[in-house]
């Protein structure tokens, strides 16, 4: 059943009021959904932080919103590569010493479909170290600022989630056997979800309820993710996708992230995204959300499996 909670258009950013004085934080933020997440909430008078790879990619993308916005456009980059456990700690640190408040951190970056299997610097599968072990720390590491500011964190999933395993492979994390790039990416994102969804029960025995967390996915939208790490096959497959009415622009793609991240009134435990052809495409609101999303027993062990794998203790 469709969800009618904003009326039959769904959730739009005609919702949002003046935004002056709020602060997000985004990664990936320089194409894509996060791209146009960050216009959105530019429009409305936000400051908001990139946190991406690329240097040279980042300063086009501030020149862009610059020239649409004008020099008023409160955007600011920080260099992090969510590959390496390193790069996070810097950024982190970057990010507490130049941003004072934080209404909502958006985990927006992701990569998909890697054709071949890698690792990233700290050895771990090169999509579960990105898409989630990198956002976990971060998480963690601007967690206090986060709830200093009454702020959200936002995950954004991927109903890639139901595809795969449906679980976590914890016998071979980093997939040393049998490596599909659809089955990774699929436990990378269906990981990022428990981490949620784990951190919103931690949250709410400790009785610490000022942070709220919330997922959603942007549906069948016509970014660069595929096009920048996915094999010749799956980029040729995508590309034909692009041309039927089940994939939409990135800017709609982006709506799911903005509501999460402004909007009142939301359910914690809940996937919100668009509601139409099979929750690809069409108005966006709260989806269908399948229970071994937050089987709890695995969301544990993999809470416990991050903590150790980046190094960092969460103290909740």
């Amino acid at each position: 059943m469709a969800d009618t909670t904003f009326g039959p258009a769904g959730w739009t950013p005609e919702r949002l009021g003046d935004l002056s004085g709020k602060t997000y934080v985004i990664t990936g933020a320089n194409s894509g959904t996060g791209f146009q997440a960050t216009r959105i909430l530019l429009s409305k008078g936000a400051r908001v932080v990139m946190l991406n790879r690329s240097p040279g990619k980042s300063q086009v993308a501030i020149e862009a919103l610059k020239k649409e916005f004008g020099d008023r456009a409160d955007i600011a980059f920080i260099r992090m590569d969510l590959a390496s456990l390193a790069s996070v700690r810097a950024a982190a640190q970057e990010v507490l010493r130049t941003v004072p408040r934080i209404d909502a951190l958006i985990n927006n970056a992701a990569i998909a479909q890697v054709p071949t299997r890698q690792l990233t610097e700290d050895g771990f599968e090169s999509q579960l170290g990105t898409n989630h072990f990198g956002h976990f720390l971060l998480n963690g590491l601007l967690f206090e600022r986060i709830e200093d500011s009454l702020g959200r964190i936002v995950v954004v999933a991927s109903l890639g989630y139901n595809l795969g395993l449906r679980t976590i492979n914890f016998d071979d994390l980093n997939w040393d056997r049998g490596y599909r790039p659809n089955t990774a990416y699929s436990q990378s994102k269906l990981a990022q979800m428990m981490f949620a969804y784990e951190l919103q029960d931690r949250l709410a025995a400790a009785g610490r309820t000022g942070v709220k967390v919330y997922v959603c996915h942007p549906g069948s939208s016509a970014t660069s993710l595929i096009s920048a790490s996915g094999g010749r096959m799956t980029r040729l497959a995508w590309w034909l996708m692009t041309k039927t009415p089940l994939v939409q622009s990135a800017e709609r793609g982006a709506w799911p992230e903005v509501m999460c991240a402004t909007e009142n009134g939301l359910e914690q435990r809940a996937l919100y995204g668009p509601t139409g052809c099979l929750q690809m495409v069409g108005p966006v609101g709260r989806g269908t959300l399948n229970p071994h999303a937050y089987d709890k027993p695995v969301m544990q062990r993999l809470w416990d499996v991050s903590e150790k794998a980046v190094g960092f203790r969460w103290t909740l």
